[in-house]
Parts: structure tokens; sequence; C-alpha cells
């Protein structure tokens, strides 16, 4: 078996990937699909008997249906919440893009789908040289932009959407994720970003409805299964 693959990134930390990863994950498992999900670097962490533990990558475990040991799911985990090229250097640790790949290939091997959450925006930094656009290339995913509706918003999102073109990703698609109640003219910026990323959002999830988001992406996860097959 030969998994296809997501990989979800965002326009900003703090903008809703892991809620609208765990929204898809539970969409296509509704859908019958043996779903399986990585957080493959993750800075934030607590301390369990079992070892450093981050909360988005735990989020995503219980929502997948293919077993997984938590080191595949997140494989690089550190403890303090900075950025993960820091985090790795404070620990002495090189983040291995490589060793990610090796591990997202035994996963995908077992699933159908594998879900995968970057950890903060496209050019976050991994190491001195490498980011989280060289891991994404590395393991070849279409890409998913989370954007976080916010003033500011219609500059990000451009910026992304033009990063990943520039490095040769397959684009999937957007998704709106409400994440300032007080933003005006909501609606006038929603067309703005289907204008300038050249396609309507594959989902919308508004503020007052982050509670129910996988409802709001069952049907964009279904999308996700259509348009996916023709990238």
């Amino acid at each position: 078996m030969t998994a296809r693959g997501l990989f979800v990134t965002g326009t900003d930390t703090g903008v809703g990937k892991t809620l609208i990863a765990c929204a898809l994950v539970r969409g296509l498992v509704a859908s019958g699909l043996q779903v399986a999900v990585m957080k493959p670097v993750a800075s934030g962490a607590g301390r369990t008997s079992q070892g450093l533990r981050n909360a988005d990558a735990l989020a995503l475990a219980e929502c997948a249906n293919v077993p997984q040991h938590y080191e595949e799911v997140n494989p690089f985990c550190f403890e303090p919440a900075i950025s993960p090229h820091i985090a790795a250097e404070d620990a002495g640790i090189r983040i291995d893009i490589g060793r990610i790949l090796q591990v997202y290939r035994g996963i995908a091997a077992r699933a159908d789908w594998v879900i995968v959450e970057g950890a903060g925006g496209w050019l976050a930094p991994l190491g001195e040289h490498e980011s989280m656009a060289d891991l994404a290339r590395a393991l070849a995913l279409p890409v998913l932009l989370v954007v976080g509706l916010k003033l500011g918003c219609l500059n990000q999102a451009q910026l992304s959407r033009r990063a990943i073109a520039a490095d040769g990703a397959a684009f999937a698609g957007w998704v709106a994720s409400g994440v300032d109640a007080a933003l005006e003219r909501t609606a006038e910026n929603l067309a703005t970003l289907a204008l300038r990323l050249g396609e309507p959002a594959l989902a919308v999830v508004p503020h007052r409805a982050r509670a129910s988001a996988p409802l709001t992406l069952e049907a964009c996860a279904a999308r996700l299964v259509q348009h996916r097959s023709s990238i």
C-alpha cells in the first residue's frame, strides 16, 4: 500500500494548523480510509513517564486510525516552545530530514492517507540551511495552506503561496481559519484571497465555528480526496 499524503502548512504559527489537520483526518477516517499522521518536528512539549510529548502531535494521533508509535508521529520533539532550529541546537541534535522521510515511508506503506503537519510557516527554519519547505519537498507532498484570517493575512497568504510555487511544490488548495473574532470585512477579505490565490477556499472555518471544525471540514476532506487524485 502506498498512501496519498498532504502537507499542512500555515501563514503563521497559531493559525489553526492542528485544528484543521485533525478535522481533515476525522473526515478521511469517516470516509472509510486508513489514515496515519505525522508532526515531524515539534517544539513545546511536556515531560511524561514515556518521554517528551507534544500536545499537537498527540491530538493528531488521537484522530488517526492507523496504529503508530509516538516516535513515528513525532520523530523530533523538543521541550521549549521556541523555533525548532534553536531548540535542536540547544539540545545538540540535528533535525535529519532523511530520517523523517524514512519514517514517513514506513507509515505510508500501511495507510491510505498520511496527513503531515508542519511547524510554523512554510519557511520556518529546521537548521542552519534547511526549512519546512525542504522537508515538504523531500516528502514530495501537495501542500495545503491554512490562512489565519486576521489583519495582514492578505500579504501573508500571497507570500506563502508564491514561496510554495517557487519551491516547486504542488498546491492542494487553502483553508480559511477564523483566528480573529474582531476581524472586519471578512467576506471582502475572503473574496480578495480567492482572487489573489487563484481559487476559492476549500473550506472556511469562522471563528465562532472553530469548535465544530470537524463537521465543517468533512466536505473539505471529501473534496481533497477527489482533488488529490488529479495532482
